[in-house]
């Protein structure tokens, strides 16, 4: 199965002078006709040379994972009969040093709250089983190197 899926990403200068170092790290990311403010982490770039308002790599990445993690939940979750009323994950990216000493995202902890209706609700044990296995199938879990935490909870309506 051939996939290829694309981004542009647009930055210019300016008037800043560049070669000082002190130009601006906001850009723009372009996805289906859709363009969303980017820039580099204010953690890594300070204010105002970055964008606190803008999504950083570092943010896209955790964002990346957590709906990919979220949809094939949602697919598994209703494939097994369950009524999925709300999903919400406050997912945490952590950097760390590799061997090399060279920071990366070493962990990702997705915690995502799940509210269920109707008359067939997973227990505990189907609950975690649909959230290992959407982890399992995950595409962009299977991309990183990173720890990837899952401490799910849900509720019912």
């Amino acid at each position: 199965m051939d996939h290829a899926y694309r981004a542009t990403i647009r930055w210019e200068r300016g008037d800043a002078v560049f070669t000082d170092g002190r130009y601006s790290r906001g850009h723009v990311w372009a996805f289906d006709g859709l363009e969303i403010p980017g820039s580099s982490s204010p953690l890594s770039v300070r204010v105002p040379l970055s964008r606190a308002d803008a999504v950083d790599p570092e943010e896209a990445l955790v964002a990346a994972l957590s709906s990919c993690h979220m949809l094939f939940f949602l697919d598994f979750a209703r494939r097994a009969g369950f009524t999925v009323d709300r999903y919400a994950d406050p997912a945490v990216g952590e950097m760390a040093p590799n061997a090399d000493g060279k920071l990366y995202v070493g962990r990702v902890t997705l915690s995502p709250a799940v509210t269920f209706s109707g008359a067939l609700v997973p227990d505990a044990e189907a609950f975690h089983a649909l959230h290992h296995r959407a982890h399992e199938e995950c595409y962009i879990g299977h991309s990183l190197r990173a720890e990837v935490v899952i401490a799910p909870t849900f509720t019912l309506t």
